[in-house]
C-alpha cells in the first residue's frame, strides 16, 4: 500500500484542529460499501475522539489501517475498529493511561483542601473507569487478559512494530520505501514531554543533531541507560501470575536478565506464604471430610453385619381375629344369665 492510496490521512492532533470525526464520517459516507484505507501518524488526543472514530470504522465495517511514525494514545484507540491493522517496520506505537488536565492555583484553608482531596479523589475514581474501558478494548482486539493491558498501560513504555506485532495491537508489519522510520525533533520532544509521554529511543533529526536541543538529550543518554524501568512484552505474556502479584511494582527486565528488589521479594513471599496457607487449610479440610466419610463407612458396615448374622423371629402365636359383632373377650354370668333368658322367653313366644 503506497502513500497514494489512502483514502484519509489522520495526522496531528486527534479531535482538534487536525481532524475529528465529521471528517471521517465525511469520507466514509462517499465510500458507503467500499475499501477505506486509512493512514494515522499521530500521538493522540482527544479520548472522546479516539472511540468515536473507532465506532466509525467498526460500523463502515471495511476499513483498514496503516501506522506510520509515532502513534500514541487516541490514536491506538482510533485504529481498533479497523477489519486490518498494519504497521511500518520503522513506526511506534505506545499505549499509557488515560490523562487529564489539572492546574490548582492559590491558598487554601483544611476544609477547602478537604473539598479539593474529594474533587481529586472522584477525578481518579473517573480515570480509572477510563483506564479499565480502554484496557478492555486492547485485550479484545489482543485477546489478552484485561489484566495484562492495565500493567503496559500503567508503565507506558514505547513499543516497536514488532513488539505491537506479538502483544496483537496490529496484524502486519510493512516495509515501504516510501515511509522512512520517524526522526525525533524538538517540537516534537516538547510536545510529548507537554502530555506527559515518555521520550522514544530513535534518532534525532538531522536539523537538531547540532543543536542545544540534541546536545541536550545526549547528555541525559549519558547519564541515564534507556528504559529504566519497563515491562517488556515476554515478561507480561510469560509471567502472568507474576505480574499481577506485582503490579505496582513491576519488574526491571533488562537484556534478558530482571533486577528483583527486596520490596518485589517481599511481595512475592508474602503472595506465596498466603497461597500455602490457603493449599493447607483446604487439604486439612479435605482430609477432615475424608475421615468422616470413613467413619460413616466403618458404621454402616457394622450394621450391615449385624443384620446378616440375626434369624429373622419365628411366630409362636396365632391370634384369631374376632368376626364382626363377636366378642374376643369369654361372657360374663350376668351376660350368660340374660342371654339364657332371651333364648327362653323367644321360645315361649313361639309356643
Amino acid at each position: 500500500m503506497s502513500k497514494t492510496a489512502y483514502n484519509i490521512q489522520l495526522k496531528g492532533y486527534v479531535g482538534g484542529w487536525d481532524f475529528d470525526r465529521s471528517d471521517v464520517d465525511a469520507v466514509l459516507a462517499e465510500n458507503d460499501g467500499k475499501q477505506v484505507n486509512v493512514l494515522i501518524d499521530s500521538l493522540g488526543g482527544s479520548l472522546a475522539t479516539g472511540l468515536s472514530i473507532s465506532s466509525a470504522f467498526r460500523n463502515h465495517g471495511n476499513v483498514n489501517v496503516h501506522f506510520v511514525g509515532l502513534n500514541a494514545s487516541a490514536a491506538t484507540i482510533a485504529s481498533l475498529g479497523a477489519a486490518h491493522i498494519s504497521i511500518d517496520t520503522g513506526g511506534m506505537y505506545l499505549v499509557h493511561k488515560c490523562s487529564t488536565a489539572f492546574f490548582e492555583w492559590g491558598s487554601l484553608n483544611s476544609d477547602q483542601f478537604s473539598t479539593l482531596i474529594a474533587d481529586c479523589e472522584k477525578i481518579k475514581a473517573d480515570l480509572d473507569k477510563l483506564d479499565l474501558n480502554v484496557a478492555q478494548l486492547y485485550a479484545k482486539k489482543c485477546r489478552k487478559p484485561v489484566a495484562d493491558l492495565l500493567a503496559l498501560m500503567k508503565v507506558g513504555g514505547w513499543l516497536t512494530a514488532k513488539e505491537a506485532l506479538d502483544w496483537g495491537f496490529v496484524d502486519e508489519i510493512t516495509d515501504l520505501e516510501d515511509e522512512p522510520a520517524p526522526r525525533l525533533t524538538d517540537a516534537l520532544a516538547s510536545a510529548m514531554a507537554n502530555e506527559g509521554m515518555p521520550i522514544p529511543n530513535i534518532p534525532l533529526a538531522e536539523t537538531d543533531r547540532d543543536g542545544l536541543f540534541g546536545k541536550f538529550l545526549s547528555a541525559i543518554a549519558s547519564l541515564f541507560k534507556p528504559s529504566t524501568n519497563p515491562i517488556t512484552t515476554a515478561m507480561i505474556k510469560t509471567y502472568t501470575f507474576l505480574s499481577a502479584i506485582l503490579a505496582d511494582k513491576p519488574l526491571t527486565v533488562s537484556n534478558g536478565t530482571a533486577s528483583v528488589t527486596v520490596e518485589q521479594l517481599d511481595a512475592i513471599e508474602s503472595a506465596l506464604a498466603d497461597k500455602d496457607k490457603t493449599v493447607n487449610e483446604q487439604k486439612a479440610a479435605l482430609d477432615a471430610k475424608e475421615a468422616d466419610i470413613k467413619a460413616k463407612e466403618t458404621t454402616i458396615a457394622e450394621l450391615r453385619a449385624k443384620l446378616d448374622a440375626k434369624p429373622a423371629a419365628s411366630t409362636t402365636t396365632v391370634v384369631e381375629q374376632s368376626k364382626p359383632g363377636e366378642k374376643s373377650q369369654p361372657k360374663t354370668e350376668a351376660e350368660a344369665y340374660c342371654e339364657t333368658v332371651n333364648s327362653a322367653r323367644k321360645l315361649f313366644n313361639l309356643v
